[in-house]
């Protein structure tokens, strides 16, 4: 009976830790597919982390980005299979460039400590840093980079968790049309190096792109269709003999063009932030709920077409949605805090296909996850009876 029972025990262990819907698999590289959302938390009514992951998982977006390492949320996503980047703040990039020790501790305390259960798959180092005018923050980010990234290597981390960092539309001289951007001047100095080091590392450039404040910005030379992904004319390149029919594959390529121009041209770019705001201040027009849906419910539909830009077709294009919530306590114009996806009681902001936080969608995933939890305890249980037998 003995016999009989250990192969039984064999069968149930074979069927818990290797079924792939219950084990955790290694992903290669920090982006799964070619949708994801910047989960920002500078509010004080937003859910908690615990109902965020339900929400994540009911509308089934897997890769997520944090612009901190808080504690909270890294052990709410552990267990979970969503793919999380964590945020180095800007506020710590000097002390990070210059102490090799603060960054290996802050590396170790933040992202191996909760490794592998919260799947940690990149740290953005930084954000929009470079062509801010800070020339000294400026010049501790690819020191901070070397560090943090030296640390994972210590670590044996560097081939799981990615080092990136992302750029605004401020690092560009140009971008009009594509095929004549450049970066500025006073930001080659920096960012010739940073590229050097991502590109022997393998990590993509990122880019924080947002056609609404490009058409907020010049209401009478740009057409809202051309913003939005609808129907119109578009614009023409000569230079490159291209048409581009939505500014967000417009602003990308003017991105390649612009690594190209300094020496990398195989580097690819991902979008960290991109959205539309549904309400703003007076001088902010086109932030209404309505452009705010048609944005993004198209932007899904494009990332769903998983191609690439009329200048890199065949590199999947992969963005970063910008944001999860309605954030109430970010400073600045009223735009900022009308990005969200959902509102702050978990309820859409508007209709794109995702359900709130409190609809049937929501229960009925909670109760399949308590009954997967109960089916893994009872697996469990059975075993250990077996090994009495």
């Amino acid at each position: 009976m003995r016999s009989s029972g250990l192969v039984l025990l064999n069968f149930y262990f074979s069927f818990v830790f290797f079924n792939p819907i219950l084990t955790e698999f290694q992903v290669e590289g920090a982006f799964v597919g070619t949708y994801g959302i910047n989960y920002g938390r500078i509010a004080d009514n937003i859910p908690s982390p615990d109902k965020v992951v339900l929400l994540l998982k009911q509308a089934k977006i897997r890769n997520v980005r944090i612009y901190d390492a808080d504690h909270s949320v890294l052990q709410a996503f552990s267990g979970t299979g969503l793919d999380l980047v964590v945020g180095l703040p800007n506020g710590f990039l000097k002390e990070m460039s210059s102490n090799t020790d603060h960054a290996f501790t802050w590396v170790k305390e933040n992202v191996q400590s909760f490794l592998p259960k919260t799947r940690i798959r990149g740290i953005a180092v930084g954000n929009e840093v470079l062509g801010g005018g800070d020339s000294e923050l400026s010049g501790a980010l690819l020191g901070a980079a070397k560090n943090v990234y030296n640390a994972l290597k210590k670590m044996n981390l560097e081939k799981t968790v990615q080092i990136t960092t992302a750029h605004s539309q401020a690092v560009f001289a140009n971008s009009y049309p594509p095929s004549s951007c450049i970066f500025k001047e006073n930001v080659v100095q920096y960012m010739k190096p940073l590229l050097q080091f991502l590109n022997q590392i393998g990590s993509p450039f990122c880019l924080n792109a947002y056609p609404f404040l490009a058409y907020t910005y010049n209401p009478t030379e740009i057409d809202i269709n051309y913003a939005l992904f609808k129907p119109t004319e578009g614009i023409y390149d000569p230079k490159t003999d291209l048409r581009y029919d939505n500014m967000l594959d417009a602003q990308i390529d003017a991105a390649y063009m612009a690594l190209q121009d300094a020496g990398f041209k195989k580097m690819e770019v991902i979008i960290t932030e991109t959205g539309w705001a549904s309400k703003g201040d007076s001088d902010e027009p086109a932030a209404t709920p309505e452009n705010a849906r048609t944005y993004n419910y198209n932007l899904r539909k494009r990332l769903a077409k998983k191609k690439g830009t009329p200048l890199r077709p065949k590199t999947v294009l992969k963005a970063y949605i910008f944001a999860l919530f309605n954030e109430n306590s970010k400073p600045g114009k009223s735009s900022e805090t009308h990005f969200g996806l959902f509102k702050p009681d978990g309820n859409i902001s508007y209709d794109i296909g995702f359900n709130s936080l409190k609809s049937d969608a929501a229960k009925k995933h909670f109760s399949s996850s308590k009954a997967a939890r109960y089916y893994v305890a009872l697996v469990i249980s059975v075993s250990v009876f077996l090994l009495m037998i």
